[in-house]
């Protein structure tokens, strides 16, 4: 949890917490949250979220997270291509905003391979464990992913 934006969970209690309110809110539609698992072992290694979602105007903010030891295997790349092909598919948005730690380069970059474009640069937006981090701040509208997406 290093580039993200609270500490680690303290108690599987406060892990147990979370997994009901995000039941609640998919059941709500107002948040969509999946695990990212292994094709073929099934053990859950990460997960991505479409949150923040405002269908009067066509929008939400993504996020995704992976275990160290899934890093640079592709795993983001395909839970990427998953979440906007639904949030542009099913939901029909517009826009899809996402902000990630300057100092996570592989998350930059996955974000980028996706056509999301460098939007800003938020300075000291978190606060996390007491430490204070900048974010860079990145779009990608619907109109750019159906023209820009590469072949499945």
């Amino acid at each position: 949890m290093r580039y993200w934006s609270s500490t680690p969970f303290e108690s599987v209690a406060a892990a147990r917490l979370l997994i009901e309110n995000i039941r609640r809110h998919f059941r709500e539609r107002d948040l969509f949250q999946w695990g990212i698992a292994r094709k073929h072992e099934g053990d859950v290694i990460g997960t991505c979220t479409i949150f923040h979602l405002s269908l009067e105007h066509r929008r939400a903010e993504i996020g995704y997270a992976l275990g160290r030891r899934a890093w640079g295997q592709g795993y983001a790349t395909d839970a990427l291509v998953t979440l906007i092909d639904f949030a542009f598919g099913a939901l029909d948005l517009h826009r899809l905003e996402a902000d990630t730690d300057p100092r996570n380069v592989r998350s930059i970059r996955a974000l980028e391979r996706q056509g999301f474009k460098r939007e800003g640069f938020l300075r000291e937006r978190w606060h996390v464990g007491g430490e204070t981090q900048d974010a860079l701040f990145f779009g990608l509208l619907k109109s750019q992913w159906t023209r820009g997406r590469a072949p499945a």
